[in-house]
C-alpha cells in the first residue's frame, strides 16, 4: 500500500493533501451509489443476507474491495441493524417486516481509498416514533458537520450533535465514535459526539474522518451480543445512525459521501 503523503499532527492525526481530496471522492461516491441502489430492495420478506449480497456484487462489479470482508474475522461486506440494534448487527436470515427501520454500513476501498458511510432505511410503512428518530438522527449528522471548520475542536462537533439530540428527548450513545481515515480504515481521532466547546484536538484543514451518530429513542446505554459484533441498545428502544465521511478544508469541508441520488434519506420518494 503506498505511504500517504501529507504529515501527522501531535496527536497522530494525518493532515492529508489537496490532490487526496479526489482519491477519497471516488471511494465514497462509490459507497454512497451502492447504498442508493440498494434501496429498491429494502421491502418486507426480504432477509439481510438478500441486501449483502447485492452489496458483495456491486462492490466486485465496480473493481472495488470490501474493507469489511475479512476485517477482524468479519465475512459480509456490510453491517445491517435492525431496528434496537445500534451498530455491528450481521447480515444473515432474518426477514424484514413491515416498519421495520434499519442502517447500512458499507465501506469500500477504491485506489487505496476508503470510503465509509451508512444511512437508514424502512421497510414497508414507517411509524411516527421511528419517523422522528431518524429526523433526529440526520440532522444531528448535519449539525455536526456544521461545526466542521479549522479552528473548532472536535469538542464542537460532539457538542452541537449532543445538545441537539438531548433537546429531542433522546440519547447519544456514548460506548462508539467516529474516527479517521483515508488510506486506512480506522485512524485517530475518536470523533466522540458528545463533548464541550472548545474541548478536544483542533481542526485542521486536510483531516479526514467520519461523524457517524447513534442516537436511542431511550437511553444510551449499550451491550454487545455473544458473536462479539452486535451492538444493541440495552433497553430495547429504538436506535438509529447516519453517517458521512468528510474531510476539512481552508473555510470547512466537504463531504464525501454524498448521495448521487439523493437518497440520503429514507423518505426521499
Amino acid at each position: 500500500m503506498e505511504e500517504p503523503r501529507g504529515r501527522q499532527t501531535k496527536d497522530g492525526i494525518r493532515i492529508y493533501e489537496p490532490a487526496d481530496f479526489v482519491g477519497m471522492h471516488k471511494a465514497g461516491r462509490l459507497a454512497a451509489d451502492i447504498l442508493d441502489r440498494v434501496a429498491a430492495l429494502v421491502e418486507p420478506g426480504v432477509t439481510t443476507e438478500v441486501l449483502d449480497d447485492f452489496i458483495r456484487d456491486a462492490v466486485e462489479a465496480a473493481g472495488a474491495v470490501s474493507a469489511t470482508i475479512g476485517y477482524r474475522g468479519y465475512q459480509h461486506a456490510s453491517c445491517i441493524s435492525v431496528n434496537h440494534v445500534v451498530c455491528h448487527g450481521i447480515p444473515g436470515p432474518k426477514v424484514l417486516k413491515d416498519g421495520d427501520i434499519l442502517n447500512i454500513d458499507v465501506t469500500v476501498i477504491v485506489d487505496g481509498w476508503y470510503g465509509d458511510t451508512s444511512r437508514m432505511y424502512v421497510a414497508g410503512m414507517l411509524s411516527r416514533k421511528a419517523e422522528r428518530l431518524i429526523r433526529v438522527t440526520h440532522d444531528a449528522l448535519m449539525l455536526g458537520i456544521e461545526a466542521v471548520r479549522p479552528g473548532n475542536t472536535f469538542g464542537d462537533i460532539g457538542h452541537a450533535i449532543q445538545a441537539y439530540v438531548e433537546a429531542q428527548r433522546m440519547s447519544v450513545v456514548r460506548d462508539f465514535c467516529g474516527h479517521g481515515l483515508g488510506r486506512v480504515f480506522h485512524a485517530p481521532p475518536n470523533v466522540l459526539h458528545y463533548g464541550r466547546p472548545g474541548s478536544r484536538e483542533v481542526l485542521e484543514e486536510g483531516m479526514f474522518f467520519t461523524i457517524e451518530p447513534m442516537v436511542n429513542l431511550g437511553r444510551p446505554e449499550t451491550k454487545v451480543l455473544a458473536d462479539d459484533w452486535t451492538a444493541v441498545t440495552r433497553d430495547k428502544s429504538l436506535s438509529a445512525q447516519f453517517e458521512h465521511s468528510i474531510g476539512v478544508t481552508a473555510d470547512g469541508c466537504e463531504i464525501f459521501t454524498l448521495s448521487p441520488a439523493g437518497k440520503f434519506h429514507p423518505t426521499w420518494g
